[in-house]
């Protein structure tokens, strides 16, 4: 059996996951400010408020392991993020530009969990992780519908 991850490689994993969420609210309200279609506008509020709770939620286990959270999101710097530039390239854009934007950010946050599930975390944090990657992959495959109706 696998040894589990010490603790603050623990936190550290869920960190970047908080950052990946963090990233994700902010990109998904940035495409639903410039969004014209109403159902669009919808989806990417509620899969704004979606990685808020996922932050949260995160935020809430690494302090029960005694850790720090991240509070900032995404750090200049720092590994690429999916939603470092949404703002920027959906300015202006029509909706499919928007739907492109939101598909390439669910990508790149499936794998960032994608690899933190790939690390020996205690069977409470793989769970909340797990739980999470499945809701993103639903999203995920609503918003790539999109492109295709």
């Amino acid at each position: 059996m696998p040894v589990e991850l010490p603790r603050d490689e623990v936190v550290f994993t869920l960190n970047e996951l908080i950052e990946t969420c963090l990233d994700g609210q902010q990109g998904f309200l940035d495409a639903a400010t410039h969004a014209t279609n109403s159902e669009l506008k919808q989806m990417c509020m509620e899969y704004s408020r979606q990685r808020a709770r996922f932050a949260a939620e995160l935020h809430e286990h690494v302090r029960r392991l005694g850790g720090r959270p991240d509070e900032s999101g995404s750090v200049a710097g720092a590994l690429h993020r999916r939603w470092i530039d949404v703002k920027s390239a959906i300015v202006g854009r029509d909706d499919e530009a928007i739907v492109t934007e939101c598909n390439r950010g669910e990508d790149v946050a499936l794998a960032r969990y994608r690899e933190a599930l790939g690390r020996n975390l205690p069977v409470q944090s793989r769970a909340i992780a797990q739980a999470q990657f499945d809701q993103i992959s639903h999203a995920r495959d609503r918003i790539r519908a999109l492109t295709s109706s």
